[in-house]
């Protein structure tokens, strides 16, 4: 079984100017198209007005037009009398100047005597209040050059200087070809779960939708599974057809049924094979019969930032548009993060500006995660010879999202629980101004975060194994003097998640010590976590006694998978997380799951609006409705520190 080797692994910029060095001279051909319908478009031509506007010496107030002379002297000890169709003509606001007639006075300052008299009390001046022909565009001179791109505001000029057609680049047309026999078409109106080892063929919709985002034509080949004679056949025949360029979906990486690179290779030549980026370091380049032709990772991640650094500015190129990067802002990292060398990582964070800082959360998530970028407010890109930064270090990190929407975002660190979804969402329904940005780093976490002062508010539910109570005596532990308050979100059901009908007979935590039972924990420092330690020091149980105490999750939701997937035969979480994948669920225990709050944004309008929000009947019935929930004192206050 043969396997594709990454022969030219190059960094990214050496990646970006071999692109640009065998294509980036490179022009689409000219279309004429309506000015009415350009906007976007990239001029191939230059345009010369044809018309001036105004046309004519046009009047820029309503009032009166007067020639300038016959007003001097004018005063208010002395007005000057003027009469209609002699020495004044009623003008408004765009309409040409008679004949003879210089100024304009402003119907404010006319004083009506009679239908045909009025007077004045200041002289005009020659073209007062006077729009002259031609002030704002002059025929034949240039109005855009070549190269330039509509906005709609061109739109306003062309037509004023009377285009009505202008030549722009065609806009590029690219094929994509998704390959793999486990992939399965979307049908119009959507079909059932695929069968194991099948998946939805979606990043042929996704790259579809980044060709059009980016100014180009998209055209959807279907599915070609893993057979290297019917892609080859297809890019052969789609380089003699009207495209400009041809992506490959799928096959780019070093597996035994990834044939990009052989499929360039015998129809063309490759111009690399391999990025030291990370996602995206499958990524390869060539041409087949002139035509550039692409190998994008099957991973969604890895295909979307290969996209955009490779193949995003060469379609801006084709139609002449300037490449513009996105923009960056200084972040602090909320922890230290770390990175390999030898590798450039594009590395998703959430934002949220804490005071008057910006803080940057990493999300977890490899190339395959597609949430770790849909979720994402901006990317840190960590060079190859950088093994990481230090928490607190500022960095520049690009936004995926207009910076004005960081100022509007509390920042949730801590532990993770559902109805934190539900009022993400519900606050977004309520208000445009302000959104929850959470990340699900455990309750010992969250307190940390806070400690760093990297987060608004902390998600937290750490039992006191002393007395059983939640979070008081943690708080007062690692945060002694600061000024908090702690508000509760709900009380919650834990318990064990296990297989529907529970095949395994699972009767409560004494079972996971069984030889036949795999468990699925949380991570470290989690309050589920905490609650499973006291339960097993309670029963006297050595945690290296069940198989997959060490193995960790960071939220209920993929606990629920583990089990529900079957890598797992049990794993503690909570009700609303077993029910919402249809999973049997052991109580262990009732808990209070609280947040934390920093003083110093406590009376923040948005933060108010957040907590309204909590306390809305709506909210709470939506949480009632994912079972294993209370919420009787949902926004009380508990106390405060």
């Amino acid at each position: 079984m043969s396997r594709n080797v990454y022969l030219d692994m190059i960094p990214l910029e050496e990646a970006k100017k071999r692109i640009d060095d065998r294509f980036g001279e490179r022009r689409l051909p000219m279309e004429t198209i309506p000015s009415a319908h350009a906007v976007g478009r990239v001029l191939a031509a230059p345009v010369f007005a044809h018309n001036s506007s105004p046309g004519y010496h046009a009047s820029a107030m309503d009032g009166i037009a007067v020639l300038a002379e016959t007003t001097y002297g004018a005063s208010e000890g002395r007005p000057k009398t003027l009469i209609t169709g002699e020495t004044a003509f009623p003008v408004n606001t765009g309409h040409r100047l008679p004949e003879g007639y210089d100024a304009v006075i402003m119907i404010e300052a006319v004083n009506p005597l009679s239908d045909t008299e009025m007077t004045i009390e200041s002289p005009a001046y020659p073209f007062q209040h006077v729009r002259k022909m031609g002030e704002d565009i002059v025929a034949t001179e240039l109005l855009f050059p070549t190269g330039h791109l509509i906005s709609p505001y061109c739109v306003g000029a062309l037509i004023t200087a009377g285009i009505f057609e202008v030549a722009a680049y065609r806009l590029p047309r690219v094929l994509i070809i998704p390959t793999g026999s486990e992939l399965v078409a979307l049908t119009e109106g959507g079909m059932p779960q695929p069968e194991p080892g099948r998946i939805f063929e979606s990043n042929s919709h996704m790259l579809a939708a980044m060709v059009e985002r980016d100014g180009g034509i998209a055209v959807k080949n279907p599915i070609i599974h893993d057979d290297p004679e019917m892609i080859k056949a297809r890019v052969q025949d789609a380089a003699s057809e009207d495209f400009d360029a041809i992506v490959i979906s799928g096959g780019s990486s070093a597996g035994s049924e990834d044939y990009a690179r052989t499929v360039v290779t015998e129809c063309g030549s490759l111009l690399f094979h391999g990025v030291t980026m990370m996602p995206g370091k499958p990524v390869l380049v060539g041409e087949v019969n002139d035509i550039p032709t692409f190998g994008m990772p099957g991973y969604p991640v890895s295909a979307i930032i290969a996209f955009e650094q490779c193949l995003s500015p060469l379609l801006a190129s084709l139609t002449g548009k300037s490449f513009e990067p996105k923009p960056t802002v200084p972040v602090s990292p909320s922890r230290k993060i770390v990175s390999k060398l030898g590798v450039e990582e594009f590395l998703r964070v959430k934002l949220g500006k804490v005071g008057e800082t910006m803080i940057a959360t990493p999300i977890a998530g490899g190339a395959g995660t597609l949430t770790s970028i849909t979720e994402a407010d901006g990317i840190i890109r960590i060079p190859p010879h950088v093994e990481g930064f230090s928490a607190g270090t500022p960095v520049p990190c690009e936004l995926l999202r207009p910076i004005s929407a960081m100022d509007r975002t509390l920042v949730a660190v801590g532990s993770h629980d559902n109805t934190l979804d539900l009022l993400t969402d519900e606050l977004r329904r309520r208000s445009t101004k302000v959104r929850l940005s959470s990340s699900h780093v455990g309750s010992m976490g969250g307190l940390m975060a806070l400690k760093r002062r990297v987060c608004h508010m902390a998600g937290i539910h750490l039992l006191d194994p002393i007395d059983g109570s939640y979070n008081t005596r943690y708080v007062e532990k690692y945060l002694p003097g600061r000024s908090l308050t702690l508000v509760n979100l709900v009380t919650r059901q834990q318990g064990l998640m296990v297989a529907k009908g529970n095949p395994k007979g699972i009767t409560g935590v004494e079972s996971l010590t069984r030889d036949d039972i795999r468990f699925v924990n949380r991570q470290a420092g989690s309050g589920t976590r905490i609650l499973l330690d006291y339960h097993l020091k309670t029963l006297g149980i050595d945690n290296k006694t069940i198989d997959g105490y060490t193995r960790d999750e960071y939220t209920h939701m993929s606990v629920a998978v583990a089990v529900l997937s079957g890598t797992a035969d049990a794993g503690l979480g909570i009700h609303a997380a077993a029910r919402a994948l249809d999973l049997d669920f052991i109580p262990v225990v009732t808990e209070q799951y609280d947040l934390l709050i920093d003083n110093d944004f406590i009376k923040m309008p948005m933060m108010d609006e957040f907590l309204t929000t909590m306390k809305s009947e709506r909210f709470k019935e939506r949480a009632l409705a994912l079972g294993g929930y209370s919420t009787e004192t949902t926004g009380q206050v508990m106390t405060t520190f």
